[in-house]
């Protein structure tokens, strides 16, 4: 009896992770996971691999993130679109400070709507991708996707060139690969790889890592016009003092 309980509760698990198509199901809303103490080591992300720009935007690029760092260490924060409630676009939105992320799949289109500041982003199914100067761009981009077995592989191109992740520059030549696969029943990994002909030396890799948040039901996060941050000459968030 043991045994076959066991059986039942492993066969309940993989039902839920398989959509009725056969492939697997990523539907629901997801947590960042970033393991921890404790925590099972093949379910946590795989550590990034080296990121090597060309020397022309090695400097510029060395030097914002030591600026960010000398703000961070004076407590100031360095403006990022946010401020100005811009979206953070692709591939930021996929992993926004503790924020969950829902997913909505169906045959044709997989729907992945970031809680923070409500974006949106849709992956079409077994659709061939324009030619990256026909995709005007956008924030996240024109992305296509296909099942190769138990992982969804997503190519996403026309990103707009103020868009970035971590400050990493990047050109409209700039494409992203995604792999995207369940590594457990509630843990969702999605690798992610930048390439870019003119910015970077070599493609960089890194990976996110999701756990499933059962009957979650997401928040409303509307970014309204911001009227008591501003910017100075130097790039610093500032808060307006109110006259009394």
């Amino acid at each position: 009896m043991r045994r076959l309980a066991i059986c039942i509760i492993l066969l309940c698990g993989f039902a839920h992770a398989q959509s009725k198509s056969g492939v697997p199901d990523f539907s629901g809303t997801w947590a960042p996971y970033r393991g921890g103490r404790g925590a099972d080591p093949k379910l946590a992300p795989p550590p990034a691999t080296p990121l090597v720009l060309k020397p022309q935007y090695a400097k510029p690029y060395e030097e914002r993130r030591a600026a960010d760092a000398e703000a961070t260490n004076r407590g100031e924060q360095l403006a990022t679109g946010a401020i100005n409630c811009m979206p953070y676009g692709m591939p930021s939105m996929m992993s926004v400070a503790i924020y969950p992320l829902e997913i909505i799949q169906t045959a044709k289109q997989i729907t992945m709507i970031q809680e923070a500041f409500s974006e949106v982003r849709r992956v079409y199914l077994d659709k061939p991708q324009m030619p990256i100067d026909d995709v005007p761009p956008t924030y996240h981009g024109r992305s296509v996707g296909r099942w190769q077995s138990d992982t969804l592989v997503i190519d996403t191109v026309g990103i707009k060139e103020s868009v970035q992740y971590q400050r990493i520059p990047h050109s409209d030549r700039m494409r992203l690969t995604e792999r995207m696969r369940l590594v457990a029943s509630d843990i969702l990994h999605d690798q992610i790889t930048i390439e870019d002909p003119v910015t970077l030396e070599k493609p960089y890799t890194y990976t996110l890592a999701y756990r499933r948040m059962p009957d979650y039901e997401m928040v409303e996060f509307v970014c309204a016009e911001n009227n008591r941050e501003y910017v100075d000459d130097q790039g610093i968030v500032r808060m307006r003092v109110r006259e009394k």
